[in-house]
């Protein structure tokens, strides 16, 4: 670390801390030329989480835009702010640990997985924005398949 008020390249740590429960380490150093004392933090940079969209622009995860779908399908149904919180953490945390991009198939298939453990209700009316229901007829093939994976 450079000294800055010498700008010698060769400085000391003279002290080392962690602050803001470990996610921060503040460091005391000393330049051996001029004497001079400072202090550096040492933070995790993370990488914007980008989802891929399907004609193929990029934006910027939105947690919030995932609470309020979750949210909109769940209105009404036995599922808690926290668990809507938990589904979106756990989720997020899902697609940084798979990179810095997530298509928003991906995602969405992510959420009805999750929806459809959580409340089958819930399950089918996101899924019936997300996939573009039509009718009746997409209800009932829903239904089946969400029939079929209870089974198994």
């Amino acid at each position: 670390m450079r000294c800055p008020r010498c700008l010698t390249d060769d400085t000391k740590v003279i002290d080392s801390r962690d602050t803001e429960d470990g996610a921060v380490i503040r460091r005391r150093r000393l330049c051996p030329l001029c004497s001079h004392r400072f202090t550096t933090y040492e933070r995790l940079e993370e990488v914007p989480l980008m989802v891929v969209k399907t004609h193929g622009g990029r934006q910027p995860f939105d947690r919030a835009k995932l609470v309020a779908g979750v949210a909109a399908a769940c209105k009404g149904r036995p599922v808690t702010v926290e668990q809507i919180e938990q589904l979106a953490n756990d989720l997020e945390d899902q697609a940084r640990l798979q990179g810095s991009e997530i298509t928003s198939a991906e995602l969405g298939i992510e959420v009805l997985e999750r929806l459809r453990l959580l409340d089958e209700v819930a399950y089918l009316r996101f899924a019936s924005v997300y996939k573009n229901f039509d009718g009746a007829a997409d209800f009932q093939r829903e239904l089946g398949l969400l029939k079929r994976r209870s089974d198994s």
